[in-house]
């Protein structure tokens, strides 16, 4: 299982490493630019508040059909067919409702409702994308699925590469990123459609009721986590825009460093993703011993959380350089909002290998309350300190948030299945953690250097500071991608 786990990770990061940050500070990063802070703002805030109501368009189904597949890949034919049809039902009530709620909202340009439109269409085919991937890593064909996630952005970075650079448009507006967006999902989704669909045995797509609200109820759990988990981390841009009075311009400032700690969260990301089956073949399993799963998760997390305080350290030191070289009208206040969002990082990182295995327990209803009470922690915090500080101010009820919702999920796996980190790990990681941040207060001063040079450098010891700390074993690695070969 390791093993599996080590070559199919470099697959994802090979892919992703290359493709996705392109994207983001080649493609997305030059929207922004070329658009304008407020216009961005407006996008992002239209995005998130479709993407708030997420829970009715996937209804917890991606979660339900990886855990429920990759325990036994035999479902496939019968659950196909079925879930398939659920979603053609729930996207068109998902139109709906964020209709309803866009009205309520307080939407009433007649140029937004357009482009609100074509928002929705987007969260469907992402969502419908999410669901067949999930088949894909069920069955356990996992190296399928990581080029099938880079798919989307391939294309969508040749097609913004056009509109931005091919002279096409006088004048690239925002709605041509979200048609661009509509383009690339949907042929995303017809590739992984016929890749599930040659997996299957007998497709007949003639819907079994019973078994419909059979999964509805076994499914809302899983809906209820994600809409919950939605809710405390994409929040902070819906106050920020309704309780400012330049709400577009700090939620335009908010989205531009939130997009970093994106870029960083996509390895995590990809991390669940491929773990999800793994942890719920070894929970499933009579012959995987509690010491397996033990291991698999004490080398992620040695893993993930290497990378990432080694890389929100070394961001959070040249907070304002990187968000000066990135935006045109960034300001030192930019860098002040990344600082709080990168940090969030470490919290987020932890969270994608403890609340994946949690999920993968079947864990809901204590995650729910979990969830439920990071969203009370989340807005109370956005209150009191989006006025205090703005942008920032959200940023930091992030950072807050995140490291609470963590914490108590650690606590809940060792309840729930009696896993722990050893000491030894923690006493490594707290070792690595003040080794770089002396490192990098010591580095960030020589001012008679190009800061490019010093934050690589720092990154690059950072690095190597985990290997020597065996957080990363070099030996393992090597012996098991050999035996692999």
């Amino acid at each position: 299982m390791n093993r599996e786990f080590l070559i199919n990770i470099g697959l994802l990061l090979g892919l992703n490493l290359i493709i996705k940050p392109f994207y983001i500070f080649g493609i997305e990063r030059e929207v922004q630019n070329t658009v304008g802070t407020e216009a961005f703002g407006e996008y992002a805030t239209l995005f998130t508040f479709t993407f708030l109501l997420q829970i009715i368009n996937d209804f917890g189904l991606q979660n339900f059909n990886n855990r429920a597949i990759s325990r036994r890949p035999r479902r496939l034919t019968n659950y196909f067919s079925n879930i398939l049809f659920l979603k053609l039902l729930l996207g068109p009530l998902f139109i709906l409702v964020s209709f309803i709620a866009g009205y309520f909202w307080g939407l009433t340009d007649k140029s937004l409702w357009y482009i609100f439109g074509f928002f929705c269409v987007n969260h469907i085919l992402l969502s419908l994308n999410l669901y067949l991937r999930s088949n894909i890593s069920g069955i356990g064909l996992y190296r399928t699925d990581s080029l099938i996630s880079a798919l989307d952005k391939t294309l969508l970075i040749i097609f913004c590469a056009v509109l931005l650079w091919g002279n096409i448009v006088s004048d690239f507006r925002i709605e041509y990123f979200v048609y661009a967006q509509t383009l690339s999902l949907f042929l995303t989704a017809v590739t992984a459609f016929f890749i599930v669909f040659r997996r299957t045995e007998n497709f007949i797509f003639r819907p079994n009721f019973r078994f419909l609200r059979s999964v509805l109820r076994s499914s809302f759990p899983y809906a209820l986590v994600i809409f919950l988990m939605t809710i405390y981390t994409r929040i902070d841009i819906i106050m920020l825009e309704k309780m400012l009075p330049d709400g577009d311009v700090q939620t335009g400032i908010y989205a531009a460093a939130f997009r970093l700690l994106d870029a960083c969260n996509m390895i995590g990301f990809l991390f669940a993703g491929i773990l999800m089956p793994m942890f719920s073949r070894l929970l499933t399993d009579a012959k995987n011993t509690k010491s397996e799963l033990q291991s698999l998760v004490e080398m992620s997390f040695q893993i993930v959380w290497s990378g990432a305080l080694v890389l929100a350290i070394s961001v959070f030191f040249f907070r304002v350089e990187i968000m000066q070289y990135l935006y045109d009208f960034a300001t030192p206040f930019w860098g002040e909002t990344l600082g709080w969002l990168i940090l969030s990082f470490i919290a987020m990182s932890g969270t994608y290998i403890f609340g994946t295995l949690l999920t993968a327990n079947g864990s809901m209803k204590k995650m729910n309350r979990l969830f439920a009470a990071s969203i009370v922690i989340n807005i109370v915090l956005n209150v009191l300190l989006i006025k205090y500080n703005r942008a920032a101010g959200a940023a930091a009820a992030t950072f807050f948030t995140q490291f609470f919702a963590l914490l108590m999920q650690i606590y809940l796996t060792h309840t729930e299945l009696s896993i722990k980190l050893p000491g030894a790990i923690i006493v490594k990681f707290l070792t690595l953690a003040g080794l770089l941040i002396l490192l990098n207060f010591s580095v960030s001063g020589m001012t008679f250097l190009d800061w490019r040079i010093l934050f690589i450098s720092c990154l690059a010891v950072g690095i190597g500071l985990s290997f020597l700390q065996r957080l990363i074993n070099v030996k393992d690695l090597l012996n098991l991608l050999r035996e692999k070969v």
